[in-house]
């Protein structure tokens, strides 16, 4: 009999033009509300799953760390969910690698559980269809049911836990914006996503976001199929703000926000006022994404770097889907 089970695989990131927030079942990480987003290409997560029957625990490493507890926790019941399937009773050494900042808004937890999931699933000799993989990932990280694709990506909400997953409506090559993660503080977060969620339905204007939804959704989905960067910046920037309104407006409150990040905004809305085309949209952290074509990359990053408190600029462009890789280096001791 095999001794081990082992394979590793890759997954970005994404960024969401249409956000996610809040759930209907937060067991099963059903949203509130379908979205969209753009898989950012240059940052990824690398992680390779090796389950073997000599082990009696799950072991995790995150950049050479080892972790224990919640996080821990977290990744075995994901493996739970794929040993069930597979019928494998065996624990799982887990190895992975992000080449940008973890737990500070820039979605490590959709790219983590995007490569966690394919890498997974094939060790465990699963054979699986990209919509079976991304139902999978959505139960270890909402937004990375979307990682599980490249290019632009929509998530449908669905109504239950087998219609709940993400589809490609362009490819990577569609368009050629960039996004430009501008970093003002690179620490973790204080309140994760997974908790903020939860008090999403507290804030008396989630209801109204909500059934406003479908049409931001459809002016987004039309901007990104047209290539339109006026009528995508204006309805990412609402988006983004309403997501931010019903962080502010839950008891407790999220206030990510930092000065930094409020001039960056206006700085941004300045410039576009100007006839730059440059946008911005925030996710559930401190840190801006400014996306803008690739043309006005270099001008943009320019006047990103001369605003006070910005610590650096991480860019990418739109990204592949998540797959798997050639095994090659050895398990950590």
């Amino acid at each position: 009999m095999m001794s081990s089970h082992i394979a590793s695989a890759i997954g970005h990131p994404n960024i969401a033009l249409i956000k996610y927030w809040g759930n209907r079942d937060h067991n099963l990480r059903l949203p509130s509300n379908g979205s969209l987003s753009m898989t950012l290409g240059d940052l990824e997560t690398v992680t390779q799953v090796t389950f073997d029957p000599s082990m009696t625990e799950d072991r995790l490493y995150l950049n050479e760390n080892a972790i224990s507890g919640p996080s821990l926790d977290r990744v075995s019941l994901h493996l739970d969910v794929i040993r069930t399937m597979a019928k494998l009773s065996f624990k799982a050494e887990i190895i992975s690698h992000s080449n940008f900042p973890v737990g500070a808004g820039i979605a490590s937890s959709a790219s983590g559980f995007a490569a966690l999931t394919v890498a997974a699933a094939a060790a465990a000799g699963l054979e699986l269809n990209p919509s079976q993989l991304s139902r999978i990932a959505r139960l270890g990280s909402g937004s990375a049911c979307r990682s599980i694709f490249g290019g632009y990506v929509e998530w449908k909400a669905g109504t239950n836990d087998h219609n709940s997953f993400a589809e490609t409506i362009a490819d990577q090559d569609h368009w050629d914006l960039v996004d430009i993660i501008v970093i003002v503080e690179e620490g973790h977060k204080s309140v994760g996503s997974t908790s903020g969620h939860k008090l999403a339905e507290s804030s008396p204007l989630q209801d109204a976001r909500i059934h406003d939804t479908e049409r931001r959704l459809s002016i987004c989905r039309q901007a990104i199929l047209q290539r339109d960067f006026l009528s995508l910046a204006s309805i990412v920037e609402e988006d983004s703000n309403m997501m931010h309104a019903i962080m502010m407006t839950s008891r407790p409150q999220l206030l990510y926000w930092r000065p930094e990040t409020v001039a960056i905004m206006k700085s941004i809305q300045e410039w576009r006022h100007a006839g730059m085309q440059v946008c911005f949209t925030i996710d559930a952290g401190p840190n801006v994404h400014c996306l803008c074509p690739s043309r006005y990359k270099d001008q943009v990053g320019d006047l990103l770097k001369q605003i006070p408190g910005v610590i650096r600029l991480i860019h990418s462009v739109p990204g592949g889907a998540a797959h798997l890789l050639p095994i090659k280096s050895p398990s950590i001791d």
